[in-house]
């Protein structure tokens, strides 16, 4: 059974883990977790309606199982993971088998000094082509709107205090987008992120994601996110492009005809107004940030000095991602 805190105390830490149709893996996973001797913990296991033994397995294993009633989403399973647990910092990994629980101790061991840690998958890690080519697109993409280098922006292995992960909850759609909308959620209101470098392993079942669908949801999500934090990331260059093209088009017509013809005005006039549209959007969205919410406090680093000693556990775990 897993090591947790004193009945009448709170957890320093909460492990949670998502998992759908994932009993070949998550009885492993839980495992492994119980003996990396961690001091306050507890581990959550959320099934999200599986139809194998997942959930008896977890439990078998030492968990603590919750249960939804049918499929949901792993985004659903997250928020019900945060909703119940207690712990000050929150850890997600997947139950799949494709994450080494003994990177928990090198994530964490940052918490002190960054608002999320996040686990980025390196060249070795045991990834398909056509995923690694997503991320990258995803990354760069999510970079440019963040105004941040994004190392990884669908890794679903991460670290967050309670009180930040509380505060984006109910922004995280209910699939498997939650690790992107919890990066920019984070960067754009100016949380401090950490990446750190980890391998990860092929997935034990069959995968849950879909390629086209889930695809095409991040790249919307990315957008939802940017225009709730940092419109002006997304009005600018639409802007940007049409007065350009309406100059362009208006110097050639000119050279052609000597004259200023409307379709040129109509770009010219229309790049104006999305550019006011883009400053009006991010007045509003500064407003709305700036409604009580707390960031980081100096005192902050003293609440989470305990996860500090597990630097020297994170030094140690270097080695398995070079």
């Amino acid at each position: 059974m897993q090591k947790t805190q004193n009945q009448d105390s709170a957890p320093l830490l909460s492990i949670i883990i998502p998992a759908y149709n994932e009993e070949q893996a998550i009885g492993d996973t839980v495992l492994a977790i119980q003996e990396l001797g961690l001091d306050s913990y507890e581990l959550i296991v959320v099934d999200d309606g599986s139809t194998d033994a997942t959930a008896r397995v977890a439990e078998a294993a030492g968990a603590r199982v919750i249960s939804h009633p049918y499929n949901i989403g792993n985004g659903a399973s997250v928020k019900t993971g945060i909703r119940s647990a207690s712990g000050k910092v929150l850890v997600f990994l997947d139950g799949d088998g494709q994450h080494d629980p003994k990177d928990i101790l090198r994530l964490i061991s940052h918490i002190p000094r960054y608002h999320m840690v996040v686990g980025a998958r390196q060249r070795g890690s045991q990834t398909h082509l056509h995923r690694d080519l997503a991320n990258m697109v995803y990354n760069k993409f999510a970079s440019f709107l963040a105004s941040f280098r994004i190392e990884d922006l669908t890794s679903g292995f991460r670290a967050m205090r309670q009180q930040d992960a509380i505060r984006f909850c109910d922004m995280f759609p209910n699939t498997f987008s939650y690790p992107t909308t919890s990066t920019l959620a984070f960067l754009r209101s100016g949380r401090s992120v950490k990446y750190v470098p980890i391998k990860t392993r092929y997935r034990l079942g069959k995968s849950k994601i879909r390629l086209v669908s889930d695809g095409f949801e991040f790249l919307l999500i990315i957008l939802k996110i940017a225009m709730s934090f940092s419109p002006l990331r997304v009005f600018l260059p639409i802007s940007s492009f049409l007065f350009f093209l309406g100059v362009g088009r208006y110097v050639q017509t000119y050279l052609s005809y000597g004259r200023f013809t409307n379709f040129s005005h109509l770009l010219v006039t229309t790049s104006v107004i999305i550019f006011t549209l883009g400053l009006i959007a991010e007045q509003i969205a500064s407003l709305r940030l700036e409604r009580g919410d707390k960031l980081f406090r100096v005192e902050d680093a003293d609440d989470y000095s305990t996860f500090a000693h597990y630097a020297e556990s994170e030094k140690h775990g270097e080695g398995s991602v070079n």
